[in-house]
């Protein structure tokens, strides 16, 4: 049925007729005294106990008090008459009993409260079970925070490991100049401005400078200024508040309070319009930040390194870049050589990137192949290089040495038979002609892949999806 129900008491009419009462709904137990109710209790434990007070050898109250140790939870109830109000006092000043009910009774009443009694118990019960729960919860989360801690732990270690100062690869003359200026700044907060063509390892160069640095324990976080419009990447960097534009469903932090104590860095720069120059501004002259939507401002201690392909001083003059801001990006410049300016760096690199691919194979190019690699002019940098290399490993499948027929139709100097432009005209229009065949067939190459695209032309995303709308190509 459910519940057990005790009832002790020494009149035999008595029990039978609260047992009649309560028998629908409980499994109803009776003992004539409280030594037989204790006994009861330890082999049938009752959610419900109703006692008379006045009973021979073991009164009511002592009764309920004993009761009390063997189950704790129970609803008490105790059956007396006014003359018994010095137990019933003690009784419920002790905590033995949780209703008294007067002498003579009314079914209905005890029912009542009988029923509000177990309705106590059960809250009770669900609320200790609740409480269980959220313990085991806790305890889960406990040990997934501690896990995620170590797991943390281990990815900063193996991204120092990643992105360590003798990570760089190159013994040339040019980035030798390289190590010797970023090791200048390691252990120092100056902001610093990576310059170089597309593809020659800014961001990676900028990863080296966190990870040996003393914010290596921080975030790192980085963002191309030219991959997002101005409205995205003003939230993007600097967060917003709820509900303060389209979409904005809840608060979000931005990049800088993400990186706060890191390092931020910026790629692109350039691209970045006025309004974003004069954010850019503020956080490094002041450390502050303000959400899009807030009118508080938020405190960042951020390092700040950032990037361009772009000659950002004929920006300046040009009135596009503001001065102000160049100078505080500017503090220590460090240019990144051209590949075609490093060739002798060529064969690590390659044999590098071989060692990433397909690092259970022995492959490597043969000496016709590397020299092809090494006379070719590389516009996309070592970016191109890495792609090159992976083209070379699929095309030639399992061989171990990787001939010139692995290598890209660019690179054995040969233009593609479906090249046709025309050359009439000045060298504005040719070279107008010669850009749009080439993004139209990298494009087709890549099925239309904007991203995979841009990424083998050497140029951002951004740039191709502005020179795909200026072309007018596939419209």
């Amino acid at each position: 049925m459910g519940h057990n129900l005790l009832i002790v008491d020494d009149e035999e009419d008595i029990l039978e007729a609260l047992r009649l009462t309560f028998e629908d709904d409980f499994d109803v137990y009776t003992a004539r005294s409280g030594a037989e109710g204790l006994a009861l209790l330890d082999d049938y434990p009752s959610v419900v106990i109703i006692a008379d007070q006045r009973m021979p050898e073991m009164t009511g109250d002592v009764f309920l008090a004993q009761a009390r140790e063997i189950v704790p939870k129970a609803i008490r109830i105790m059956l007396t008459g006014y003359t018994d109000l010095d137990a019933l006092v003690r009784a419920v000043n002790e905590g033995h009993i949780y209703q008294y009910v007067a002498k003579p009774w009314e079914p209905e009443e005890l029912r009542l409260h009988v029923q509000r009694g177990v309705e106590s118990y059960e809250l009770s019960a669900e609320l200790e079970r609740r409480y269980d729960e959220i313990v085991r919860l806790n305890g889960e989360l406990e040990e997934a925070r501690q896990k995620l801690e170590q797991e943390n732990v281990q990815l900063r270690q193996v991204a120092q490991a990643r992105h360590r100062f003798d990570g760089l690869i190159g013994t040339s003359p040019a980035m030798e100049a390289v190590y010797d200026l970023t090791e200048r700044i390691l252990n120092s907060d100056v902001s610093v401005m990576l310059t170089g063509p597309t593809g020659t390892g800014k961001e990676m160069l900028a990863k080296v400078i966190h990870f040996s640095g003393h914010r290596k324990d921080e975030a790192f976080v980085a963002q191309n200024c030219g991959a997002l419009p101005s409205e995205l990447l003003e939230s993007e960097l600097f967060g917003h508040r709820k509900g303060s534009f389209t979409g904005a469903l809840e608060d979000r932090p931005g990049l800088f309070e993400t990186a706060d104590r890191g390092t931020v860095f910026l790629d692109e720069i350039g691209e970045t319009t006025p309004e974003m120059q004069v954010r850019l501004l503020r956080v490094l002259q002041e450390g502050e930040i303000r959400r899009v939507g807030e009118t508080v401002d938020r405190k960042v201690n951020v390092r700040v390194v950032a990037a361009t392909n772009r000659d950002l001083r004929a920006e300046v003059e040009a009135g596009r870049f503001r001065e102000d801001l160049f100078f505080r990006l500017n503090v220590f410049p460090i240019r990144l050589p051209s590949l075609k300016n490093r060739v002798e760096d060529i064969p690590l690199l390659a044999a590098h990137f071989l060692g990433v691919y397909a690092p259970d194979r022995s492959v490597r190019f043969s000496a016709d192949a590397m020299d092809m690699l090494c006379r070719y002019d590389w516009p996309g940098n070592v970016r191109e290089l890495e792609n090159e290399v992976q083209r070379a490993l699929l095309i030639g499948g399992e061989i171990e040495r990787l001939g010139v027929d692995t290598l890209s139709e660019s690179v054995r100097g040969e233009l593609p038979s479906d090249v046709s432009v025309s050359v009439r005209g000045n060298m504005k229009s040719a070279q107008f002609e010669m850009e749009k065949s080439m993004i139209a067939q990298a494009l087709q190459r890549h099925k239309g892949n904007r991203t995979h695209a841009a990424r083998a032309l050497g140029i951002s995303r951004w740039g191709l999806v502005q020179k795909i709308q200026k072309y007018g190509i596939g419209q």
